[in-house]
């Protein structure tokens, strides 16, 4: 294919279906030729995006967009709910699919995922887009440097506004989710195993719905979702990990803050600032840190995500041309989801959760 436009799908034309057109529409070699979904108004919100170009084909299903044999590509931005079912048909064709988060909304349906993707012959991603954040890539790279000594300790907070209206407001249920430690946290589950470069073995949290949602009623159902948290996390190289989320919190400076510490030192990553700080025990002390503002400049469109999601699909881009596998794999989604789970488990069970349980 080098040389040539890649041509993408997408399916689901919400927000984050929106988010990917404009990525792409950024991105030399790369063009938007279908788009699938079931709701009219997202459709056409789509069509204006892209510019309402004849030649872009909209289904209102994803199986009329795979039988067109108008793309290479395809993105799933549809409800969390539907990517099993999505995934599995397209699957079944030759096509390159980059599926947002979480991968499924369960640990089987993840399995049944990576196993159907093994007779597939395409390029299979994940959109763990923090990963990508410049900010949390260096973050990454002076843990791996050695910057902190030997890690011991990793902290993520993200204190943000509620979730937000989606179509039918979808999200507001755990059953459509996967709940919210999966459904937004997969995300930081996937940074700490890849910053710690371990696997988790027990997870011990806390959590509730104590201030969001609470009088949301849909057709005699009340809203279920989670609104705040902490999450335990031990790892199997003797590593410790730690979420707190709050999203009652939009009243804050910095959304997500992430923390490593060694026995040499300590790295945070402040977002959306996008500032690095460096300390190193026997030189720095409070207010003498090392402050870096990390940038990149291959990013042409920022969109929500700072940048993450236009360097998530260069990546993408690259494995399809490079015929190589993604950074962002079916594994790294099923871990993400199979820490979501442990976590929900052990809130609802109030007990420590093994994960060799959760996988099993």
């Amino acid at each position: 294919m080098p040389g040539n436009a890649v041509r993408y799908g997408i399916v689901g034309t919400g927000m984050m279906g929106l988010e990917h057109i404009q990525n792409i529409l950024a991105i030399d070699g790369a063009e938007v030729t279908a788009i699938a979904d079931p709701y009219a108004p997202s459709r056409r919100k789509a069509l204006a995006v892209i510019g309402g170009s004849s030649t872009v084909a909209a289904f209102d299903d994803h199986l009329s967009l795979v039988d067109a044999g108008v793309c290479d590509a395809v993105v799933i931005a549809s409800p969390n709910m539907t990517h099993v079912d999505v995934l599995l048909d397209l699957l079944g064709s030759d096509l390159h699919v980059l599926v947002e988060k979480p991968l499924c909304t369960t640990v089987e349906d993840c399995r049944a995922v990576i196993e159907a993707a093994r007779r597939h012959r395409g390029v299979v991603a994940v959109g763990l887009e923090y990963r990508w954040m410049p900010s949390t890539t260096r973050f990454v790279e002076e843990i791996r440097s050695g910057t902190v000594g030997t890690l011991r300790m990793l902290s993520i907070r993200e204190h943000r506004f509620p979730f937000l209206v989606k179509v039918h407001d979808w999200n507001r249920f755990n059953r459509n989710t996967g709940g919210t430690l999966v459904e937004k946290c997969c995300h930081f589950f996937d940074l700490m195993r890849l910053a710690i470069g371990a696997d988790p073995v027990r997870i011990m949290a806390s959590g509730g719905q104590d201030v969001n949602h609470l009088d949301e009623v849909y057709d005699g159902e009340s809203a279920d979702i989670l609104d705040n948290a902490f999450v335990i996390v031990d790892f199997e190289n003797g590593v410790r990990a730690s979420l707190d989320l709050c999203m009652f919190a939009e009243a804050t400076q910095n959304a997500e803050e992430l923390v490593a510490v060694g026995d040499r030192g300590k790295v945070e990553a402040l977002l959306p600032r996008g500032t690095v700080r460096i300390g190193r025990r026997g030189e720095h002390r409070s207010g003498g840190l090392e402050h870096h503002v990390v940038e990149d400049d291959r990013i042409q469109y920022a969109g929500f995500h700072h940048g993450a999601s236009y360097l998530e699909h260069l990546d993408f881009l690259g494995a399809i041309r490079e015929g190589r596998a993604p950074a962002a794999t079916l594994e790294d989604g099923l871990w993400s989801v199979a820490m979501g789970v442990a976590a929900h488990r052990s809130i609802d069970e109030g007990r420590v959760v093994a994960m060799d349980e959760v996988l099993a």
